[in-house]
């Protein structure tokens, strides 16, 4: 079960460079095996309106909605966790935010940010799974 990174989504959106990947993983696993983070759909509400892209914003709601793809929330009493992700990893606050996640529902994170390699979870890229993951 995964966690996707915003940056995983923004690269598919945005048509980024590795934006083939992430949509091959998207393709190939099943979306109830999907999860995004709360502070992830609020990223790409905020970057895609602000782009003036907010029809592409709502056919994400969507497309995540049709997917089977569950949005998971912190509570206020994990952002003592958060803060101490922080502190222990240097991790930016959106960063320590998916960690958190990932670490209180137990998913492998998938981002494209090597900024997760020097904690214990780490991250997968969607190639990475790829490679093991059958098709």
């Amino acid at each position: 079960m995964y966690l996707l990174d915003t940056n995983i989504l923004l690269e598919l959106l945005l048509d980024q460079e590795r934006a083939d990947e992430a949509e091959r993983l998207m393709c190939s696993i099943p979306g109830r095996d999907l999860y995004i983070s709360e502070f992830t759909l609020y990223s790409l509400g905020m970057i895609l309106t602000r782009r003036q892209l907010d029809h592409v914003f709502l056919r994400v709601i969507e497309d995540l909605t049709r997917g089977q793809i569950e949005c998971l929330r912190l509570d206020m009493v994990d952002m003592h966790a958060v803060v101490q992700v922080i502190q222990q990893f240097g991790l930016d606050f959106d960063d320590a935010y998916q960690y958190v996640v990932a670490e209180k529902y137990d998913l492998t994170l998938v981002s494209f940010d090597a900024d997760f390699d020097h904690t214990p979870r780490g991250r997968r890229t969607p190639g990475e799974i790829l490679e093991v993951e059958p098709i």
